[in-house]
């Protein structure tokens, strides 16, 4: 084969460079380049769907593609975390998950996932505290009063939870060691049934996410006996936290996040997490989450990936302690 020529040489480099240049720009905007499907693993109408149906509405309109919620309920969310990691890793289905995925691994075994290796956080969106609630005729008037009664009566103060393992039921275990107090837990399949047997006086007291028992306290059927966050929520401004309750440092909220498959690429979780942080950013998103409940927690990525990892330490210990198992 005769060699190149210099000129030669150069106009086939001069191709090479303009077909590399060509391709980059192309690959970064063939996504998304399709609609995206966001999983959640609850059923419409909670939180996790107010919550996805904002943002994603959002994210849409930045990302140039439609954002398709798709409830997959059941196992825990194990369901829906599975569509999730078999998914490919092209940014083309995500989920917004909650702290189940750092108490499933524990809760459940053989454990059904790996959050460290399965899944690609993308960024956090925000929390929703959870709430100690009791019958606002029958049940104790105050936290205080809750708490005399169980150690007056070791165990005699049932608490309901939206199921053995969820979150709520794990605030209440944690709470009970902070306080001193031995409480029965009663799971329920989910908050609406555990709310309906406080309001029935069939159970003293139950734990679950603000936003489940708003419209049963503004009926005055309900009381929030404390807010499990850091500060007052503004659905309940009157209701004192927990830290005001005679338990400083103690905090249990639900959070959420957006995350992905395993080996999504890095361009494409920069994209999503910039949209993601834009839709939290406007003013109609942020009023929706601050209506269900809801406080707004934009920031960088290295925030979930570091709120995963020590949620799941937390939980571990806790489940094999007070030996929990699923429902």
């Amino acid at each position: 084969m005769t060699p190149a020529s210099p000129r030669r040489r150069t106009l086939l480099a001069a191709a090479a460079l303009a077909s590399f240049v060509l391709c980059g720009p192309a690959a970064a905007q063939a996504y998304p380049g399709k609609p995206i499907k966001l999983i959640a693993g609850s059923a419409p109408g909670g939180a996790v769907d107010i919550i996805a149906c904002a943002v994603g509405q959002q994210i849409a309109s930045s990302l140039g593609q439609s954002v398709i919620v798709e409830n997959r309920p059941g196992a825990g969310t194990n369901i829906a975390m599975r569509a999730l990691i078999d998914s490919p890793a092209d940014g083309h289905m995500l989920m917004l998950t909650a702290n189940s995925i750092a108490a499933n691994p524990s809760l459940y075994q053989p454990a059904p996932f790996d959050p460290a290796r399965d899944v690609t956080p993308i960024s956090l969106v925000g929390r929703v505290p959870l709430v100690i609630a009791a019958n606002a005729q029958t049940g104790p008037e105050s936290l205080a009063r809750l708490i005399s009664v169980s150690k007056a009566q070791p165990a005699s103060v049932t608490c309901g939870s939206p199921g053995n393992g969820a979150t709520p039921h794990l605030a209440m275990e944690l709470f009970a060691r902070a306080a001193a107090i031995q409480l029965t837990p009663v799971p329920y399949k989910g908050g609406a049934p555990a709310i309906h047997d406080v309001l029935a006086g069939h159970v003293r007291a139950v734990a679950v996410n603000a936003l489940e028992v708003q419209p049963h306290v503004k009926s005055g059927r309900l009381r929030v006996l404390a807010v499990l966050s850091p500060s007052r929520t503004p659905i309940f401004p009157d209701t004192p936290t927990i830290a005001e309750s005679g338990f400083p440092g103690f905090e249990a909220s639900v959070r959420y996040g957006f995350i992905g498959p395993a080996g999504l690429p890095v361009p494409v979780v920069a994209q999503l997490h910039a949209a993601v942080q834009m839709a939290l950013a406007v003013p109609e998103v942020r009023d929706r989450l601050v209506n269900a409940g809801g406080e707004v927690l934009p920031g960088p990525t290295e925030r979930l990936t570091a709120l995963i990892a020590s949620e799941r330490t937390r939980c571990d210990a806790l489940i094999r302690e007070a030996r929990i198992e699923p429902d």
